[in-house]
Parts: structure tokens; sequence; C-alpha cells
């Protein structure tokens, strides 16, 4: 938009000035034109007036001498023809009107000037010599009494000297209009920022708001009329946008707040009802405690998603390797139960810097998935490989974290949407409210990272977690929020994990 003001602003100034430089320059070749018309005009009707008796008799007389010492004293060549064009006077010997018209193409025919006077017509002021035209100012006057002409005086002044003082002005009128259009160009940069001033003030406002400060607001108190409008239009929505989600916040807290000290309880009883139980009836109960734990983790979960809106989060420096292992190990009974293999194949030493319980919430969400949905003897490999250098080349820039299976998998259109809330794949006896992988997106963002979802051949689900080392944003964690597809295959050196057997 900066460039389309400044290149209407700079057009409009260009047009302005070569309107005010045309019309100033015709005005200065005009005046210095008048001038020197109404001087020859003045001297020409003297000619005329001298010249009526020797026109009407043929003889000259003084009139030569006239017009000899008016040559002499200005330049300027004159002479006086009957009605014929036949030359009764002149100040030179031999002077013609061919002569006075270098221009005329033809000798035999009068300049449209002395036609003009020999119709008894006076010439008038409106010529104007330009700078480019050459050959001299004809002027004529008619020559008679009594409403008869008898014949025309005629004058031919030099223009050389006109044209080089009308070049001079406009030299002068150029190069003023040139300084104004400099200024005026120079101008356009300060002019059109504090134009756009406003806009550029929402703009930034808009930016910050979409990045998460969520606090930032416009001034409303300068900008046009309109612009106003509009900053009180965008403050009012920011205020909707800010309260509805500290209510989300807050309703969301508060549900996994009260929920989690009713399953504290319920997990204190059903614990004590071991001793009480039967050989046979041991199995179920140790499958009550692993449901109650799940919902206690789901609980824990609901709080640190609704932490996410705060503007500081600690973080903590995490063993990768540690982590999958816990949770692999966690997750381990749960999986036999169902018939599945869950291994861990992690790389020791691998430390991250992220919020605390983000990756075991992430891989409790990616394990239980897999474990859903992978049917009876699936194979789950939880697999720790960096760190890695950055797209640079600088340093240990990432850890990727793969959870990889065998099971039926999704289509790249369900991976693409598998990562939006309240999203169902269609299975009858999947169960789950479609929350889990969003809710690891939400947790991941905090930290800049990443969950990639890709299709595995033969068959099943590669979930890729790309971790910051630093737990800083890497510039690719926009892709994570919508579970984008990653049809680009990672190399072996960069960690690709091997296909489950």
């Amino acid at each position: 938009m900066r460039r389309r003001v400044v290149i209407v602003y700079v057009t409009l100034l260009v047009a302005g000035c070569l309107g005010l430089a045309l019309p100033l320059c015709g005005s200065i070749a005009a005046r210095g034109t008048s001038a020197m018309l109404l001087d020859r005009i003045n001297d020409t009707a003297r000619f005329a007036g001298l010249a009526e008796p020797g026109v009407i008799t043929g003889s000259a007389g003084s009139l030569t001498g006239e017009l000899v010492a008016y040559d002499r004293l200005y330049g300027i060549r004159a002479l006086v023809v009957d009605r014929d064009g036949t030359v009764v006077a002149a100040s030179r010997e031999d002077l013609t009107l061919a002569d006075l018209d270098p221009s005329a193409e033809d000798d035999a025919v009068l300049p449209p000037e002395v036609r003009t006077a020999l119709a008894g017509n006076r010439m008038g002021a409106g010529a104007v010599v330009w700078p480019w035209q050459q050959g001299p100012l004809l002027v004529a006057e008619p020559v008679g009494g009594a409403g008869e002409v008898v014949g025309a005086a005629v004058t031919a002044s030099p223009t050389a000297a006109l044209r080089r003082a009308t070049l001079v002005q406009w030299s002068v009128a150029l190069a003023a209009v040139t300084a104004l259009m400099i200024a005026g160009i120079a101008a356009a940069g300060p002019l059109t920022r504090w134009v756009l001033r406003p806009i550029d003030d929402l703009d930034g406002a808009t930016r910050a708001v979409s990045g998460g400060s969520l606090d930032t607001r416009v001034r409303t108190a300068a900008g046009p009329p309109e612009l106003r409008r509009l900053a009180e239009s965008f403050n009012q929505m920011a205020d909707t946008i800010t309260t509805m989600i500290e209510r989300q916040r807050m309703f969301v807290a508060y549900a996994g707040h009260q929920v989690r000290n009713p399953l504290a309880a319920l997990r204190l009883r059903v614990d004590s009802l071991a001793r009480h139980l039967p050989p046979e009836g041991r199995q179920g109960h140790r499958l009550a405690l692993d449901e109650v734990d799940r919902l206690a983790r789901v609980c824990d979960s609901l709080l640190t998603l609704a932490r996410t809106e705060d503007a500081d989060h600690s973080t903590v420096w995490e063993d990768v390797a540690a982590v999958a292992e816990d949770r692999v190990a966690a997750w381990s009974p749960i999986a036999e139960r169902a018939g599945a293999v869950l291994v861990a194949e992690a790389e020791r030493g691998v430390r991250v810097r992220c919020v605390e319980g983000t990756l075991d919430q992430t891989l409790d969400a990616l394990i239980d998935n897999a474990l859903k949905f992978g049917g009876e003897g699936v194979r789950i490999a939880v697999r720790v490989r960096g760190p890695f250098a950055d797209a640079d080349g600088a340093g240990a820039g990432h850890v990727d974290v793969h959870v990889v299976d065998d099971g039926p998998g999704l289509s790249e259109e369900q991976l693409v949407n598998a990562a939006r809330p309240f999203w169902r794949d269609g299975h009858d006896g999947g169960g789950g409210s479609g929350l889990g992988l969003s809710i690891v997106v939400t947790l991941l963002e905090l930290q800049g990272a990443r969950l990639t979802l890709r299709p595995r051949d033969p068959h099943g689900i590669d979930a890729r977690v790309r971790l910051p080392v630093d737990g800083t944003a890497d510039g690719t964690a926009g892709g994570a929020a919508d579970g984008v597809v990653d049809g680009a295959e990672i190399p072996e050196a960069a960690g690709q994990p091997p296909e489950v057997s």
C-alpha cells in the first residue's frame, strides 16, 4: 500500500508541476512576443500614415529615407507596397516581399500578413514567437484613407534575441518547477509514513495479537475518523477475544482441578480393594487402576492446557531417552493386554529444554492412539534420534522422537485432519473424543516444537515430534497446528528410523 500511495502522490505531483510549467512557458513566450508586436505595430502604422501620398502618386519621395534610417538604426527591414504587391519604397535596395519571408514556398504569393493588410484589416496582437520557430516577425498595416486601401506598410523584425530571451526565462521557470518536484518527491517518504502511520499501528497491533500478545491495543486518538473507528472496532474485537479465551482457560482449569480430587479419592478406594479381591479378580482390579491413572493424566493435560494461555512458562532440562523409556514401561502392561508389542529404541544422553510434562503427555497421547487404533498384534517403537544441526549447520538444533507403528494407518487426507479438535476417523469401536492430538499440538507449540504425521510404508503411521534443543522455535512450528503431512523423506544421516519389522 505504501508503494501505491507513493506512486499516486508522485504522479499527481508531476502532473501538477507540468500543469503549472506548460502554461507558464506559454505565457512567457506570449508576453515577449506581445511586447515586440505592439512596438512594431506602432512603427508600421507610422510608416503607413507617411506612405499614403507616395503610394497614390507612385513616387517614394522622402519615404525611402525614413525606411532606410529606420533599418540602419534598428536593423529592421521595412517596405511599402501598393495594392498589387509592387514595392513602392524599401529600406534596402532591391528588397522584395519574398526577401522578408524566406520560408515562403512561392514568391508570387503574398504573405498572409500582407494579404490581411491589403484587405483593410489591422493586425492583432495574438501572434506568438516560439523558440523553435525561424524567420522574422512580419507586421503589416493598411495604407489608405477615406475607406479605400491603396497599399500596405510592412516591417520584418529579427526574432533571434526574442527567442533567446524566451529560452532563458523558460530555463529559469523549468529549474524552479524541477526544484519543486525534487522537493516534493523527497518529501514523499516522510509524508507517506505520516499518512499511513495509523494503518501501520493497526498492522503492528494485528501482528502482535496474532502472535499471542492479546493485551496489545491500537491508539484511537490520532488519524482520520474512518481509521479511528476501525481502531476502536479492532480494540473491541481484541477485548472480546481476550475475554473468551480467558473464560475458556478458566473453565478448563476449573474442570481439571475439580476432577482431580475425586479421582485421587477414587484411586485410593480402588487400591484399597485389592486385599479383599480373590485372585481371579486381580487383573480386573489392575485394569481399573490403569483407567483411574489414565483419567488422572487427562486431568493433568487439562491443567497444562489451561496454563498454556499464561505469558511465561517455566522450562526444565529433560532426558529424552529416559522419558521415552519411562513411558514405554508405563504403557507396557496395557500393550501386553492388548496383544501389542511396545519397545523403546533411544540414544542415551539426549537432552532438551521444554515445559515440564510436555514430552510425557505427548508420548502418552501418541502411544495411546497407536494402541487404540493399531489393532491386536501391532508393533510400536518409540525411537529417539539426535541431536541434529540446524538448517544452517550451526550447533545441535533439534531432537526427533518417533512413535512408529505398523497398524492399518490413515490416509493422507485423514492425517491432515488428525490434529484438529474433535476430529474422529470414523472407527466404530475406537472411542476417544478427538482432542488428544490437538492438546499435544498446543503443548508442543509452547517451546516451538512440531508434530508431523506421515504414512509409513507399507502401512502404519510415523508420528515425529521435533523438539528444539534450547526450547526455542526453529521456524517450522507453524505446520504442526494442522497436523500437516510432511511427505519429504528424512535421510538416514538425519535420523530416519528403520522400518518396524
